[in-house]
């Protein structure tokens, strides 16, 4: 197993259990990753392939687990003749690895089929309603796709959380597209689903956090115990799809600058009183003094579901952490990272 951390100015991959850190893409700064795993086979030893998303060069590939990186989908992913786009999402449709989403500033999304090799528009996203809207802070003249997340339960649905103005969502594979579907959050961070529960779709959000049971397309907004409502990252239990850690702050500022951030564990509420009636709203406890920093030092957390029941990975500028009981408590990982944030964590 490999931990692939991306940061302003590269690609980390960690070797947790000999702790050894290799450097990828030197001096990119990546935005996203996308890591499928393949299964082995007489003539592949079943590294998984690899999408790193950069601000400044496009889309990477690697097809060996990261030890070489090709540029990908270069002469599409951006208007013709005027270079590639920065690659701001990237996800792998669950159903099928070969197929890939990509998402990027200024927003727009992209579809291959190759495994990112190739990649087509997918259109209509830019025309919604909310499009006139959409607004990226400090970067006020654009705006970009922050998230896409695949649905476990339809191939042809995927949602699309653009920083910041909307969520989007197509049931046809971009056909079409429904704007701001009921309570959905306006700036979306990471969403996050499960196989055992698949129509629904949790959501970090600046704004907030949010869940969906009808994959997407209405929302509601679970307060309990939440103290801090600007949410970033997300990761969902790998053996229970009731329970999910979420880092949240108090805003970008404490998150993104001031440095003051908070770790949450988010647990679905008790069945309803009808046979078979799905769960309510849950509530959040913070996770302080569980081996993992928190508080005033500490940026935002990137999280990452691992492969066993209870593991999730956390990163922040304070380092690697493993949680294996599901945030009861943490270790941390002895590897060598940069102390700040990083954009975006994988676990292959």
């Amino acid at each position: 197993m490999r931990i692939y951390a991306a940061y302003d100015d590269g690609l980390r991959i960690v070797d947790p259990a000999t702790g050894a850190v290799e450097t990828r893409l030197s001096g990119q700064r990546v935005e996203c990753l996308s890591v499928a795993r393949r299964e082995a086979g007489a003539d592949d030893p079943g590294r998984p392939r690899v999408l790193a998303g950069t601000f400044d060069a496009g889309l990477f590939r690697s097809v060996d687990g990261g030890e070489r990186f090709a540029r990908a989908a270069e002469a599409t992913l951006g208007p013709e003749g005027s270079g590639p786009d920065a690659v701001t999402a990237v996800a792998t449709s669950p159903h099928d690895p070969a197929v890939v989403w990509i998402g990027t500033e200024p927003s727009r999304t992209y579809r291959s089929a190759d495994g990112g090799e190739t990649a087509d528009p997918v259109g209509g996203l830019t025309d919604l309603t909310s499009a006139s809207e959409w607004s990226f802070p400090p970067r006020p003249d654009t705006h970009h796709v922050r998230w896409i997340e695949p649905c476990p339960a339809d191939p042809e649905r995927w949602l699309v959380g653009i920083e910041a103005g909307a969520l989007a969502v197509t049931a046809d594979g971009g056909a079409t597209w429904t704007d701001r579907p009921a309570g959905a959050r306006r700036d979306t961070h990471a969403m996050a689903t499960h196989p055992d529960a698949p129509a629904r779709v949790y959501a970090a959000a600046g704004d907030g956090f949010a869940e969906s049971d009808d994959r997407g397309d209405s929302w509601r907004v679970p307060e309990a115990g939440l103290d801090h409502g600007y949410a970033w990252g997300l990761a969902v239990d790998p053996d229970d799809p009731d329970t999910a850690l979420v880092s949240a702050a108090a805003g970008a500022t404490a998150a993104h600058r001031r440095g003051e951030s908070y770790l949450y564990r988010y647990r679905r509420g008790e069945e309803g009183g009808a046979a078979g009636s799905e769960r309510g709203p849950g509530a959040f406890e913070r996770l302080d003094d569980r081996g993992f920093p928190t508080g005033a030092g500490t940026y935002r957390a990137v999280l990452a579901a691992g492969r066993a029941a209870g593991e999730i990975w956390a990163l922040s500028n304070r380092g690697l952490f493993v949680t294996r009981d599901a945030g009861d408590s943490f270790e941390q990982v002895p590897v060598d990272l940069p102390d700040r944030a990083a954009r975006a964590l994988a676990v292959g």
